[in-house]
C-alpha cells in the first residue's frame, strides 16, 4: 500500500468512527430538554474516550441547540439549556490514532416540521454539493461556495457561515491565517481544488452545511468528507 492509498484508509476511518460515535450518541439519548450545551459536549467526549480511546481534538467541541445554531464556527455564544423542542447540532473534530475527524450532524428534539425539514435538506444539499464538485474536475472553492449558496437558496434557506468547507488532514482550520483563503471553500478561492498541497499530496476536503433561518431563530450543521467516501443518506 503506497503512502497516499494508506492517507485515504486512514481519513475515511476516522470518518467511519466519527459516525459511529454520534450514532452512538442519537442512541443513547444523550441530546436531551434540560441538559446544556457544555454538558453533552462534556458526555459525548466521555463516550468518545469510552468507544474508541479518544483524548485529542484538533478543533474546539461544539454543541449548539436553539438560537445559538445561528452562530458560525468561530462565535462561542453562551452557554445554553436544551429544550424539549429544540434543534441541536455537535461539531466536532476527534483525532483516532493520529487521523483527524472533522464531523458534524444535527438533531432534532420534538415534532417541530420546519426543524425536521431542515434535518432534511442538510444531507440533500451537502450531496448536490458533491456531485457538483464531482461534476467539474477544474472547480475551485470559491465556485463551489457560489453553488453551495444557490443550493441552499433553492431548499429555502440561508447560509449561515464565511466558507463552506477547508482542507484537511494536514493544517488544522484553527491554525490558518484569516487570509489564505485557497484553503477554504470561499470566495477568493481561486485556485482548483484538485491540486496538491505544500508537501506534494492530493488535497482532500472537508465540505460544511449550515443552512439557518434567521426570522425563526435556528439552525442546522452537516459537515464530512467532500472527496472521498459515499454521498450520505438523509437521516430516518
Amino acid at each position: 500500500m503506497d503512502d497516499e492509498t494508506r492517507r485515504v484508509a486512514r481519513l475515511l476511518d476516522a470518518q467511519v468512527r466519527a459516525a459511529e460515535l454520534f450514532d452512538e450518541v442519537g442512541r443513547r439519548g444523550l441530546i436531551a430538554a434540560g441538559r446544556g450545551e457544555r454538558e453533552v459536549s462534556d458526555r459525548i467526549r466521555d463516550l468518545a474516550h469510552e468507544l474508541f480511546g479518544v483524548d485529542r481534538y484538533w478543533h474546539k467541541r461544539i454543541v449548539r441547540a436553539g438560537p445559538n445554531t445561528l452562530q458560525p464556527y468561530r462565535e462561542n455564544p453562551p452557554d445554553r439549556l436544551i429544550t424539549a423542542d429544540d434543534i441541536v447540532f455537535c461539531d466536532f473534530g476527534p483525532v483516532f490514532q493520529e487521523w483527524e475527524a472533522d464531523f458534524a450532524r444535527t438533531y432534532v428534539l420534538g415534532d417541530d416540521p420546519v426543524k425536521h425539514r431542515l434535518l432534511g435538506d442538510l444531507p440533500v444539499v451537502f450531496d448536490a454539493g458533491r456531485r457538483y464538485f464531482d461534476a467539474h474536475p477544474d472547480i475551485t472553492g470559491a465556485q463551489l461556495f457560489t453553488e453551495i449558496l444557490r443550493l441552499t437558496a433553492e431548499a429555502g434557506w440561508e447560509f449561515g457561515g464565511p466558507h463552506a468547507g477547508h482542507l484537511v488532514g494536514e493544517f488544522p482550520h484553527e491554525r490558518i491565517n484569516g487570509d489564505e483563503v485557497t484553503y477554504y471553500i470561499t470566495p477568493g478561492s481561486d485556485q482548483p481544488m484538485r491540486r496538491r498541497d505544500r508537501s506534494g499530496r492530493p488535497c482532500h476536503w472537508i465540505l460544511e452545511i449550515h443552512l439557518v433561518d434567521p426570522v425563526r431563530g435556528f439552525g442546522g450543521f452537516h459537515e464530512e468528507l467532500l472527496d472521498l467516501g459515499q454521498p450520505p443518506t438523509a437521516p430516518a
